[in-house]
């Protein structure tokens, strides 16, 4: 259906932007970012891509421009990474709270100070409790994927909230894979169409308010409805994938599964950690090691029910975390979320949390083979599971 060619994960992002035939993006540079709307702005210079290129003074601004552009109408796309998210934050919020269908890419890097250009995942944890819908790949093919399902998710009558496409800093962000890219744009707009019509938009011949103040008569009723469409979107989500699957061949889940069936022992991940992760089980199984793995692609809505479904009959669960929150109840955000899945499930098996990767610090098969031997004590010797996150490749 399309043709292969050697893409970065963030040229692949800007090639699927095209194929989307975007109408405005507003772009501020920051690294690793930066080469997605630099790409974007060549298809637009070479005529290949009829958008309106925004050149901005600052991530705030190119997410409010966003905004704006997407409450009348059109179809839009910003970038981003760290630091550039958070100063983001104050908009986060606008733009979901207002229901608009914004997507984003999100090049993770680690949060400053000290200032860090390399992957983890602190920028996208942050910004978990924003309202977004969040995705992440972990593979180039899957973040131009990503970027086409992006747009019938949040575009969906049902849903109406901006999406979150991420992938790994300079892991994903700059390294070169094969991508299937889809050149007949007819055929990505007949699966994503650019008929998006918003009840209320800013037309100037029709004079409409859009975010109001909402007092405590109707504030809390906004919000609930936001709470109820992304519960909706999780629902969507997967008839977006299945039908991905129908016209392009390729398979997308929340939950992605690994070995499983049989395994003892289970690593939950997300990201490009986790080719990492599936890597190392193929290798623990020739040695007798009844491994296996899932990868977390949809992070918001939280897949709780499958997970704990996923996990319930294992004999451990090992989360590694790319993320810390410190002072939180257990300084991994992706352990929070399964240890709440299990709890609310009733699903009683040993959980345990691992942080690696911090700051771009490679992640290697001997990280990934203390964390199993950490799993196989804890199983083995029945001891009392430890209440804080064990860190893996990190200087004592």
């Amino acid at each position: 259906m399309g043709k292969v060619i050697p893409l970065s994960g963030n040229s692949a992002i800007a090639y699927a932007v095209k194929m989307c035939d975007v109408d405005v993006v507003s772009a501020y540079p920051i690294t690793p970012q930066t080469t997605i709307v630099e790409k974007i702005a060549e298809f637009i210079a070479n005529g290949e891509l009829d958008a309106e290129m925004l050149h901005v003074e600052s991530e705030h601004s190119a997410l409010s421009a966003a905004v704006g552009a997407s409450a009348t109408g059109a179809r839009v796309f910003t970038a981003t990474s760290s630091q550039g998210l958070a100063l983001m934050y104050e908009i986060l919020f606008i733009a979901s709270g207002l229901r608009l269908p914004v997507v984003m890419a999100l090049v993770t890097r680690a949060l400053s100070p000290p200032i860090n250009i390399w992957c983890d995942h602190s920028d996208f944890m942050a910004a978990a409790d924003t309202g977004w819908i969040q995705v992440m790949a972990s593979t180039n093919q899957e973040a131009f994927d990503d970027v086409i399902m992006a747009y019938k998710l949040a575009e969906d009558p049902r849903v109406l909230l901006p999406v979150m496409t991420a992938i790994d800093g300079y892991i994903m962000s700059h390294t070169i894979e094969p991508v299937e890219v889809l050149e007949d744009k007819d055929i990505v707009l007949k699966f994503a169409p650019k008929n998006f019509k918003r009840r209320y938009r800013l037309d100037p011949d029709n004079p409409v308010t859009i975010g109001p103040l909402g007092s405590p008569n109707w504030y809390f009723e906004f919000k609930r409805q936001h709470y109820e469409a992304m519960k909706v979107a999780k629902q969507v989500f997967r008839e977006v994938v299945t039908e991905f699957k129908k016209v392009f061949g390729r398979e997308y889940s929340e939950l992605e599964t690994y070995m499983l069936d049989d395994a003892d022992i289970v690593l939950v991940s997300m990201g490009g950690l986790a080719g990492t992760v599936r890597a190392y089980v193929d290798r623990a199984r020739k040695e007798g090691i009844k491994l296996g793995a899932i990868r977390v692609k949809l992070f918001r809505p939280f897949p709780q029910e499958e997970i704990a479904k996923l996990i319930s009959n294992k004999k451990i669960v090992g989360v590694i975390d790319r993320a810390l929150a410190p002072g939180a109840v257990h300084g991994g955000p992706l352990f929070t979320e399964v240890a709440t899945a299990i709890y609310l499930n009733k699903v009683d098996v040993p959980l345990v949390g691992f942080i690696t990767g911090l700051g771009g610090r490679a992640v290697t098969f001997d990280h990934i083979s203390e964390v199993v031997k950490h799993l196989k004590k804890y199983s083995e010797e029945l001891r009392e599971l430890p209440k804080e996150p064990i860190f893996i490749g990190v200087r004592e």
